[in-house]
């Protein structure tokens, strides 16, 4: 719907989603996304919670990107990550359509899970995958591809390898963002060229861009004062609510489908 016509509570509640997961993305380095669309999704459409996210988020993105510290360190070593993700998207989408039934998100958080549990026993930093990142780097890009394509979300197979690597938390922020930028990048595109939005959609959108930006900000002082072993913290519990969330989804498509 257009967002002039949006009643004050809808646009009080949008503003609200989009300062918390703005705080959170500067956090921890990401999550904006993954938060701000199923909660704004929840009191309008999805629709317009897919528009009201993106810009934020390619904004976000950059800002994180640009704010995390220098970037060529980063794109000397993960340069490709990107494109083996576009690739495994690409064909997660192939995928999808091909097997829709396959439950891909519950596949995804057992993944996630059995990775946090290896982590609690002392098992989560692997030597094999720092020894051989050249041979798990292009696993690791097109997996998170296909979880893309399959079930909406790319980033626990990536945070998986970058943790094992032991990066540091700058090196982890921009390398997931590096990838997340080639995504929503390709989506904008998409929507814009091929999706019926016009561009006044398009600025009604920059309003919530610039509060989600300062509210990153926000965040960003939170994760400048934590250290690297807290960070690390931090984004495990991430990875734990992402793969819960996960598995309710999942409970509740069966659900749905009995009734």
């Amino acid at each position: 719907m257009p967002f002039e016509t949006l009643p004050a509570g809808l646009l009080a509640w949008l503003i609200l989603v989009i300062v918390f997961a703005g705080v959170i993305q500067g956090a921890i380095g990401f999550g904006f996304p993954f938060v701000a669309t199923p909660l704004i999704a929840m009191t309008s459409d999805m629709r317009t919670a897919v528009i009201t996210v993106l810009l934020p988020t390619l904004a976000l993105t950059v800002s994180n990107l640009a704010a995390s510290g220098p970037l060529a360190p980063v794109l000397r070593r993960f340069w490709m990550m990107p494109l083996y993700a576009i690739a495994g998207s690409a064909a997660g989408t192939w995928l999808f359509v091909a097997a829709p039934r396959v439950p891909y998100s519950l596949l995804l958080a057992l993944i996630t899970l059995a990775y946090l549990n290896l982590d609690r026993m002392g098992r989560g930093e692997r030597p094999l995958a720092r020894r051989h990142e050249r041979a798990f780097a292009p696993l690791s890009g097109f997996a998170a591809g296909v979880f893309e394509g399959t079930a909406n979300v790319a980033a626990p197979p990536l945070i998986i390898f970058y943790l094992a690597l032991g990066l540091t938390p700058a090196m982890l922020v921009q390398a997931l963002n590096l990838c997340f930028l080639a995504g929503k990048a390709t989506q904008f595109t998409v929507l814009a060229t091929r999706g019926g939005i016009g561009l006044a959609q398009w600025m009604a959108t920059v309003p919530f861009a610039a509060i989600a930006v300062a509210a990153f900000f926000a965040g960003l002082r939170i994760r400048n004062r934590i250290d690297a072993r807290t960070f690390r913290a931090w984004v495990k519990r991430a990875l734990l609510v992402i793969a819960l969330v996960l598995l309710a989804q999942y409970a509740y498509s069966l659900l749905a489908r009995e009734a």
